[in-house]
């Protein structure tokens, strides 16, 4: 999460018709109190019970957390790029989120 705060202005267009939400099985008490600690300019959700997470493929019943995946979800509500883990630590997968988001909702002067 810390990567996409950092980058948030360059690879979320500066939340231009973006909205990042992070969602979690962790407590909501958990999440603001990190989210407002380390400055996050997303949203959280919570999951507690892995719904959510089930519904998307990413909650793994055993550990009972979710696994890192992120989805892009177009305009018209359906998933535009899934990544399954997400590669949280290869640039590459950064590159590829931002030419994602850029191709959903470009940046100004961009068309």
């Amino acid at each position: 999460m810390e990567a996409y705060r950092d980058q948030y202005a360059t690879l979320f267009n500066n939340g231009r018709k973006v909205t990042v939400i992070g969602i979690s099985v962790d407590p909501d008490t958990a999440l603001a109190s990190w989210a407002r600690d380390a400055d996050f300019p997303v949203v959280f959700a919570t999951d507690p019970g892995g719904k959510v997470g089930t519904a998307y493929g990413a909650y793994n019943a055993q550990t009972q957390m979710d696994n890192r995946s992120l989805y892009v979800i177009g305009p018209d509500g359906k998933i535009v790029y899934k990544a399954q883990p997400f590669r949280q630590m290869a640039e590459d997968a950064y590159t590829e989120l931002g030419a994602v988001i850029d191709k959903i909702s470009p940046p100004p002067g961009n068309k």
